[in-house]
């Protein structure tokens, strides 16, 4: 017989799924305000769900029902598109409710202090509740019967109900909306049930690790469901380790078995997320790499050093600051206080340079044209902030119901680091330093996409330095446009009177905003993808992953609290190596103590992925690393994994 996750992944739990009709127009006739719509829906959605229990499957709720219609007609969301700011889909996204308290307490408690809304909602969800419990019965389960006798009612007792809590509370936030619904730190949460267990003999090592595992099976059997650019950009990211205020690691054997579990589970959620220190110990950074071994795409690496030095200096309080989490790619969340939307924009800092350049050229030396640059680079945050005016959520009752809202800051990514730094020291060099062309000539080149000057571009393509090598010269320039972008931002306030948070991704932009960018001063043609995050673009003659620390480590991270992580390709023929774990420890520790932020480490074979791409049957299990997130490959649009072919493979 099948195991479950074989038969997970092989998709056959789809066969009970079914749609159910839009109900917008509906709703519309009936001139429902915005929150008795979510409401209703959400009663509708429960209503319809049929209770599946897979098996052999200890954690249950399952999405039967495939599609969630939209509470608005097209039409209405015209008119809100016309009256406010949207953010991407309207619906929440990239928040973290309390689970901890709603698991400790149970709905019932939680139902006595809430207004009508919610309590329909947990009515809903606990109706749906039965339906499972009386299929339980039915199928003569008595482990799940006993486990949802209890929760989600009343305070969960052991690991087991702790787990079956959290995967109904993830199940009904995503049914009533909200979309890219993190974890947060689980360990935290589910260790002292661990504890317990063990401490009474209900469970041991092994049949934790089973538990575990069965209960990071429930991420993949809806994640197909939940709304993203691409496949697996699903937000299901959570958070092990850490430290507290006293410096105390607070990695655990629930943390270890999580890793464990992902790496024998091999699926791409629930995305891993690893919080560690220069005191981490080495065998916790062996731990991770066993998974990137492994080609699962993480876990990411979140230098507590730098972020929680970070979050303090720009008006968090230490006691949240020291219990941050990540978003659905690596964006910073606190769990519980923040209503923050950690992507409303980025700055493409090339664009910028594009259209000083537009403008003026002429410079009578480089210092002066930076000066402008800082002039421009304003001017492009300034029209961007002024967008996010009068703001609309769609409301969400349950996941609002998880949130005491203390922060509302905006996160904006700055997207290009390499190809503006690159393109600046290439200016500098050509132009001002060695005088081989005027800067208007130069705009002139970039602007007929290097047409009739081949000699050039190859030379500055592949010739002159780049970030990545660990030239101080081209990194200085890095330092100083990661300064000007904080110090432009760090004043400004939004519509919500929070802050603004700079950061060094670039989600999906490197491929969105190079579309839209002419040719660049550093070789790039027009229309081509910027390198992805915070890393090295695409065609630089690398010396080695260690010259790209050196590089990326020399700006102020702690000033960039957005996040935005440095993210590397390693040839998984590395692994052939007994050494390689331990190599690839030690580099990642190296990172740490160089003060970098964040850090995403990819295991590649150049062979497979373009086999994949004329075979996509034979690779179904290919697993890599995008922007924030692991997908299979075989799912993604062609773009991006050409993308993912492009990188550079490393080695240690």
């Amino acid at each position: 017989m099948e195991n479950l996750r074989d038969y997970i992944f092989n998709l056959r739990h789809q066969k009970y799924r079914k749609k159910v009709d839009e109900i917008a127009q509906n709703y519309h006739d009936l001139a429902l305000s915005d929150k008795e719509r979510v409401v209703r829906r959400f009663e509708y959605m429960c209503e319809n769900e049929e209770a599946v229990i897979l098996n052999n499957q200890q954690i249950v709720f399952m999405r039967t029902i495939s599609n969630l219609p939209d509470c608005f007609t097209k039409e209405e969301w015209s008119e809100k598109f016309k009256n406010h700011y949207i953010h991407e889909s309207g619906y929440v996204s990239n928040l973290l409710p309390d689970y901890t308290s709603i698991i400790q307490e149970g709905l019932l408690k939680v139902k006595e202090r809430s207004d009508t809304y919610l309590k329909r909602e947990i009515d809903a969800l606990l109706k749906l509740t039965d339906k499972y419990l009386i299929e339980a019965k039915k199928l003569g389960r008595n482990d799940v019967v006993e486990t949802l006798s209890v929760v989600p009612r009343y305070p969960a007792l052991n690991l087991k109900q702790a787990m079956q809590f959290f995967r109904i509370l993830h199940y009904g936030y995503m049914l009533e909306g909200g979309y890219q619904i993190v974890g947060g730190r689980i360990d935290q949460l589910f260790y002292p049930y661990l504890k317990k267990d063990m401490e009474e003999k209900i469970l041991d090592e092994n049949s934790a690790l089973e538990l575990i595992k069965d209960f990071f099976l429930s991420f993949n059997v809806d994640a197909d469901l939940y709304d993203g650019v691409q496949q697996g950009d699903n937000g299901q990211s959570v958070v092990l380790g850490g430290i507290d205020e006293k410096g105390n690691q607070l990695f655990n054997l629930f943390s270890k078995l999580s890793l464990i579990a992902c790496r024998q589970n091999n699926l791409i959620d629930p995305k891993i997320n690893l919080r560690v220190n220069k005191d981490t110990p080495i065998e916790i950074f062996e731990l991770g790499s066993e998974l990137t071994k492994a080609g699962l795409g993480f876990p990411q690496y979140l230098n507590d050093d730098v972020i929680i030095e970070s979050l303090i200096r720009q008006g968090y309080k230490k006691e949240d600051a020291y219990n941050y989490a990540v978003a659905a790619c690596w964006e910073i969340v606190i769990p519980k206080y923040g209503f923050e939307i950690v992507n409303i924009g980025a700055c493409c800092f090339f664009k910028v340079l594009e259209d000083l350049l537009k403008n003026k050229t002429d410079y009578q030396s480089f210092s002066q044209l930076l000066t402008d640059y800082k002039v421009y680079l304003e001017k492009e945050c300034d029209s961007l902030l002024k967008q996010y005016q009068n703001i609309y959520f769609v409301p969400a009752p349950l996941i609002e119901s998880g949130l005491e809202v203390k922060y509302q800051n905006f996160g904006i990514h700055g997207t290009g680091i390499s190809t503006i730094t690159d393109s600046l020291y290439s200016i500098k060099k050509l132009v001002f330093d060695d005088k081989k062309l005027s800067l208007k000539e130069f705009v002139s080149i970039i602007n007929n996409n290097y047409e009739n000057h081949d000699e050039l571009f190859h030379h500055i393509k592949y010739q002159l330095p780049k970030m990545g090598q660990n030239n101080d010269e081209v990194d200085e320039i890095a330092v100083e446009v990661l300064e000007m972008f904080y110090d432009t931002l760090k004043d400004k306030r939004n519509c919500y009177g929070g802050i603004i948070r700079p950061g060094t991704g670039t989600a999906m932009y490197y491929l969105w905003h190079g579309k839209q960018l002419g040719a660049s001063y550093d070789g790039r043609k027009k229309s081509e993808p910027l390198s992805a995050n915070y890393s090295p673009s695409l065609s630089t003659n690398i010396k080695g992953p260690i010259s790209i620390i050196e590089s990326f480590c020399k700006p102020d991270l702690i000033k960039c609290n957005n996040g935005g992580p440095l993210t590397l390709e390693f040839s998984s023929s590395m692994f052939n190596d007994d050494e390689s774990i331990k190599k690839m420890a030690n580099f990642i520790k190296l990172f740490v103590l160089k003060k970098g932020h964040q850090l995403q480490c990819n295991s590649v074979n150049l062979h497979n992925l373009k086999n994949a791409q004329i075979n996509p049957d034979k690779y179904r299990n290919l697993i890599v690393r995008i922007w924030g997130w692991s997908a299979y490959f075989v799912e993604l649009d062609k773009e991006y994994q050409d993308h993912v072919i492009a990188r550079q493979e490393h080695s240690l």
